[in-house]
C-alpha cells in the first residue's frame, strides 16, 4: 500500500511538472506569434502561391519584348544584363546588327586606351581641316559651327565624338588612334569578339551598304558595357571621363530613358541611319542604366531594317528598356 501511494504521488509529480513545461512552452509561442506581425515574415512566405508575383518571369519578360519589337517592322536585337546578379534577357542577341554612331563608343574607349598608355594627350591641340568634315547629310556641329575649319583639343573632340555623336570628330579620332583595324584589335584584348569597326564616318556615308560592315552582336556590346562600368582596359580617369560623356548627351532622349523616371542616371550611345525606299537600317541605343538599388542594367536595343516611322521606332526602344525596369528597377 505504501508503495503503491509512493508510486501515484511520483506519477502525479511528473504529470505535474509536464502541464507546467506545456504551458511554459505554449505561452513562448503564443508571445512569438504576437510580436511577429505579417510584415516581418519574408514576402515569399507570406505570400500565397495564387498571389501574382511582383515581377514577371523570364519567360514573361521576353513574351513581352518579343511582343513590343513587332511595331519596328523590322529586325530588333535586345541584351540586357544586371552586371552585379547576372539576371538578363536576350532576344536576338547573337545577331549582327549595324552600329552606325554606337560605335562611337568603342572608338572613345580605344581613344582613352591610347591617353592611358601615354601615346595621346587630352590636352593635345588637333586642327580640324575642311577636308576632314563629313559629308552634309551627315550630323557634324564642328563643321556646322566652324566652316572654315578649326583648332580643337583631343578632349574637345572626345566631348563632340561621344556627346555631340558628331562625325568629323570620329573621324579625326579614328585617324589618331591608327584607324578601325586599331579599334577593333583593341576590342579583341579585351575579350570582346562580336564587334566590328570597320570603316569611318565618310565611308559609311558615302556608301548604304558600309553600314553593314561596322556591326555588333547585342550580346557582345553588353560585354562592353560591361567592361566599361568595370573599369576593364581604361585607367579610373578614364573610365571617369567615358561615362560622363555618356551620361551628358543630349541624344537618344525618347529611346533608353524615354520611359524611365526622371532623374535616372544613364550613359549611353545611340545611333541612327537614314531611310531609304522606307526602310531604316539602324535605329538604336545601348548604355548603363543606374538602377534604385544602386545596381546597373547594361542593356543594348538594337532596330534594323525597319519599315517603322521614326517616333515608333523609338518608343520600341523605350518600351524595352521600361520592361527591362519593371523587372529588376522596382
Amino acid at each position: 500500500m505504501t508503495a503503491q501511494l509512493v508510486i501515484k504521488e511520483a506519477w502525479l509529480c511528473v504529470f505535474f511538472i509536464s502541464f507546467l513545461a506545456v504551458g511554459c512552452t505554449s505561452s513562448k509561442f503564443s508571445s512569438i506569434a504576437a510580436s511577429t506581425s505579417p510584415t516581418d515574415v519574408p514576402e515569399e512566405v507570406t505570400t500565397p502561391t495564387n498571389h501574382a508575383p511582383n515581377h514577371a518571369s523570364s519567360s514573361e519578360l521576353y513574351g513581352r519584348i518579343e511582343q513590343i519589337s513587332q511595331a519596328a517592322q523590322g529586325q530588333v536585337g535586345v541584351a540586357a544584363t544586371v552586371l552585379e546578379t547576372g539576371e538578363s534577357i536576350t532576344l536576338n542577341a547573337t545577331q549582327r546588327f549595324p552600329m552606325q554612331s554606337v560605335y562611337k563608343f568603342p572608338i572613345g574607349m580605344a581613344v582613352l586606351a591610347q591617353v592611358d598608355q601615354g601615346r595621346l594627350q587630352l590636352e593635345q591641340r588637333v586642327r580640324v581641316e575642311k577636308s576632314d568634315f563629313v559629308s552634309e547629310r551627315q550630323h557634324s556641329p564642328i563643321r556646322d559651327e566652324n566652316p572654315q575649319g578649326v583648332e580643337l583639343s583631343l578632349a574637345e573632340l572626345l566631348r563632340y565624338m561621344v556627346s555631340e555623336s558628331d562625325g568629323t570628330a570620329c573621324d579625326v579620332l579614328l585617324r589618331l588612334v591608327g584607324g578601325p583595324t586599331v579599334v577593333t584589335e583593341y576590342l579583341r584584348d579585351l575579350g570582346v569578339n562580336g564587334i566590328v569597326v570597320a570603316d569611318t564616318e565618310k565611308e559609311i556615308g558615302q556608301d548604304q551598304a558600309v553600314q553593314y560592315r561596322n556591326w555588333a552582336t547585342p550580346e557582345a556590346m553588353v560585354v562592353l558595357l560591361r567592361a566599361l562600368q568595370e573599369g576593364q582596359g581604361l585607367s579610373d580617369s578614364s573610365q571617369a571621363l567615358l561615362l560622363r560623356l555618356m551620361t551628358e548627351t543630349p541624344t537618344g532622349l525618347r529611346r533608353i530613358k524615354g520611359l524611365l523616371p526622371a532623374g535616372t542616371v544613364v550613359a549611353h550611345k545611340t545611333g541612327s541611319s537614314r531611310t531609304v525606299n522606307g526602310v531604316t537600317a539602324a535605329t538604336n541605343d545601348a548604355g548603363l542604366v543606374t538602377l534604385p538599388n544602386g545596381q546597373h542594367l547594361a542593356i543594348a536595343v538594337f532596330v534594323s531594317d525597319s519599315r517603322a516611322d521614326y517616333a515608333v521606332r523609338e518608343e520600341v526602344i523605350a518600351r524595352v528598356a521600361r520592361a527591362a525596369w519593371d523587372e529588376w528597377g522596382q
